[in-house]
């Protein structure tokens, strides 16, 4: 075990087999070992850097069925909004006196936001902030769906891949395709997005060996960003009374990815400060380097229920915002207020 990490520690790779050990055997001995030595790869990386992106959720309208998610299209009980193009920047303008130098705008697959819409969005964005980034999270679209809003001025695109085993993907999403899914990653590289992949931990039917190939399938895509986080059920969806993931095993993987892509961004995600209240904490201290507060209105917040238990659906962006730094600064992290960009786009802008 101790050899394996490491390993993944001097050279950033394990095989198929060393990996499915590690998960296989961790025990909190072990645990702590490859915590200890994620942390030590993210200070030599990033420092104690910890970068804030403001989320804005601007849509609930979705035409997918995700098995897991509170918003797919069949969820009757789902109570659907839409920001305005007004309501998104005034998001913007608290986000930038919050110092927010990234937005995220997330949504569901809404055929409302169409390219021209998003393309307005995103230019009016950048006209008032041209300095800001501005990361998408709108699921699949074509490739000149992607190119239209990056040539409009997007920086960077967030989607998860999900899964890595075919057959649990097609199982957990109804008439998507994991190839295209795949495919949608490999054109946003191509067009120059900073991309963001990422999985769910402890989905039901996943195995130790279903997580190896999530592990193997980002470090062969070597994204930009990797967003992982247990998977937490929603009781209107048809996976509502399954068991969830556990804060262990999330933070166990982040430590592995941390090992296998030093330089990538690892948020410490809300959902896992939704299944343990030191969560995003915990997360940071493995290898975690990205929060993500909430700037939407919170008029709108517990509508986006994508699971269970959501944190911080009632707290005004600026109670957001000095909450999570007294958490950072806790932890023994600070907060870092730029663009965050990933190191490598760093390197090359000096």
């Amino acid at each position: 075990m101790y050899g394996i990490i490491d390993k993944l520690y001097k050279t950033n790779n394990a095989t198929e087999e060393e990996l499915l050990f590690v998960l296989n055997n961790i025990d909190d001995d072990s645990k702590k070992y490859l915590i200890e030595k994620s942390n030590e790869i993210r200070l030599r990386v990033y420092g104690k850097k910890v970068y804030l992106r403001g989320l804005i959720e601007f849509t609930n309208y979705c035409v997918r069925n995700c098995m897991y998610c509170g918003i797919r299209a069949k969820n009757a009980k789902a109570d659907r909004y839409r920001l305005t193009k007004e309501d998104i920047l005034e998001c913007a303008d608290i986000g930038d006196r919050l110092g927010y130098k990234t937005y995220v705008l997330q949504g569901g697959e809404d055929p409302y936001f169409t390219d021209e819409v998003m393309i307005d969005i995103i230019k009016s964005i950048k006209a008032k902030y041209p300095n800001n980034a501005i990361t998408l999270s709108l699921g699949e679209r074509s490739y000149e769906s992607y190119e239209k809003m990056f040539k409009a001025g997007a920086d960077r695109y967030l989607l998860r891949h999900e899964t890595a085993s075919k057959e649990l993907y097609e199982n957990l999403h109804p008439g998507a395709s994991f190839e295209n899914r795949r495919k949608c990653l490999s054109d946003l590289k191509k067009i120059g997005y900073q991309i963001g992949a990422g999985f769910m931990v402890g989905l039901p039917n996943q195995t130790n060996e279903d997580l190896v190939k999530d592990l193997l399938y980002i470090k062969e895509l070597d994204p930009e960003m990797c967003g992982i986080g247990p998977f937490i059920p929603q009781k209107d969806t048809p996976l509502g009374k399954e068991e969830g993931g556990t804060l262990e095993a999330t933070t166990t993987l982040l430590g592995i990815i941390r090992l296998l892509l030093p330089n990538v961004l690892l948020p410490a995600t809300t959902a896992l400060g939704s299944v343990h209240p030191l969560g995003r904490e915990q997360g940071l201290k493995a290898g975690g380097n990205v929060v993500m507060p909430n700037l939407s209105p919170t008029r709108v917040r517990d509508k986006y229920a994508l699971y269970d238990g959501k944190i911080c659906t009632g707290d005004e962006a600026a109670e957001c915002r000095n909450c999570i730094e007294g958490r950072i600064n806790r932890s023994g992290f600070e907060v870092e207020v730029t663009r965050g960009d990933n190191i490598k786009w760093q390197r090359r802008e000096m």
